[in-house]
């Protein structure tokens, strides 16, 4: 009995952790994380590097801005493999393929970079994807078998590139001008059960929130930010929203009955405060400019702040007023994840910067070069470890002390 005790105290605390004072957060499952919002609750991270991480394990996956999602000791993300947008499964501590499942051809694009842009999205033992050219595939996530497939065909300039939101039952994408922009499908069949929306259709991840008990998704499509009952499909609330190119990518943000969104080319930001009015909302602007210009890079919102690597620079940004406290012109075009009240930046050039997440300015206790080349996917924190790619590798750091 002594000896089981013994073991149990000291085996368990690994499995829990780690090491003293960690602690592991929930699965990663979908794009920017369980709750949506790029900030992972794992504890216990060391923020104060002189050098480079530990490297657990570094690996070519081929083109794709993919980002990586986990549930348990699996990661899924995209790559390029003999010419084929490829789903991969790997094991999230040794970086090994378990699986890969090619689901459409080559991707080029000479601008921003080759490959599948939507990032996978797990859910009872199913895994969702789209490719750059429209089709949406549901395959098993133990074995990579294809389960269903849906094929859009109204490809916007730079490819399909929004995220599967599983909503209870459905599973919503950004789909198509003909097939109606904002799709909702049987997440175990892939029958359609509504659409929604008008042309053209933006780049962006559908994204959800409750107000006043219901459930929404709002969609930023190429030329407006819509809400759609989650429900029916039934529109709640629209405003125009005309961006150069269309290029509406970045996913809104929802907090406190007020809705953010924004967009790139010089256009800038707007919150709008949404209130329920009968069977459909009403929203007024509380503030817009251009505090904030994502073209693609998300915020994250901290204690009142928001917190981005725009096309301008880092920002930190007051949510309720647009005032910007704080800029770095120098980085911008990085993506940003948020844990332990630390930001960890992943600049476009490929340096790690961990810094406190604080509206009194940015003071790095981390800036280590930790990949190459065009980094313009956002980077995951999961179990201790931070996964961050470029365009064609990923590297997985150890953040443990």
């Amino acid at each position: 009995m002594r000896m089981h005790v013994l073991f149990v105290c000291l085996v368990l605390p690994l499995l829990c952790g780690g090491f003293a004072g960690s602690a592991y957060a929930e699965d990663w499952p979908n794009w920017r994380g369980p709750n949506h919002d790029g900030v992972s609750t794992e504890t216990g991270l060391k923020t104060d590097w002189t050098g480079k991480p530990t490297v657990v394990w570094d690996r070519e996956l081929g083109a794709s801005f993919s980002a990586a999602v986990f549930t348990g000791s699996k990661l899924y993300t995209c790559g390029t493999i003999d010419d084929q947008q490829t789903l991969l499964c790997l094991d999230a501590g040794s970086g090994r393929t378990l699986w890969r499942f090619p689901f459409e051809k080559h991707f080029n694009d000479s601008q921003g970079g080759d490959g599948a842009r939507g990032t996978p999205t797990v859910r009872e033992g199913m895994v969702y994807v789209q490719g750059a050219y429209g089709r949406l595939i549901c395959c098993d996530a133990e074995t990579g078998k294809l389960i269903w497939d849906h094929k859009f065909n109204s490809k916007p300039r730079w490819g399909y590139s929004g995220s599967v939101l599983i909503e209870g039952d459905l599973a919503v994408i950004i789909g198509g001008d003909d097939d109606g922009p904002l799709v909702a499908l049987d997440k175990k069949t892939g029958q359609v059960k509504w659409t929604l929306g008008g042309k053209p259709i933006g780049y962006s991840t559908p994204y959800p929130f409750t107000l006043d008990g219901r459930r929404y998704i709002a969609a930023f499509l190429g030329g407006n930010i819509l809400v759609a009952d989650a429900k029916s499909g039934a529109e709640a609330w629209s405003m125009k929203w005309k961006t150069d190119w269309n290029v509406n990518a970045a996913t809104p943000i929802f907090h406190d009955g007020h809705l953010l969104f924004s967009s790139g080319y010089k256009h800038g930001s707007a919150l709008v405060k949404l209130t329920p009015a009968g069977e459909k909302l009403s929203g007024e602007v509380i503030w817009q400019g251009r505090a904030i210009r994502a073209k693609f890079q998300t915020p994250v919102l901290y204690e009142g702040h928001l917190y981005t690597s725009d096309e301008v620079g880092l920002r930190c940004v007051e949510f309720m007023t647009g005032a910007e406290k704080w800029s770095k012109r120098g980085v911008k075009y990085g993506t940003v994840v948020l844990a332990e009240g630390h930001l960890h930046v992943l600049t476009e050039n490929g340096r790690l910067m961990i810094a406190e997440a604080t509206p009194e300015g940015f003071t790095p206790r981390t800036d280590v070069q930790i990949l190459d080349g065009r980094c313009w996917t956002v980077p995951t924190i999961y179990q201790g470890r931070l996964y961050a790619r470029n365009l064609e590798r990923m590297v997985c750091l150890k953040l443990t002390p």
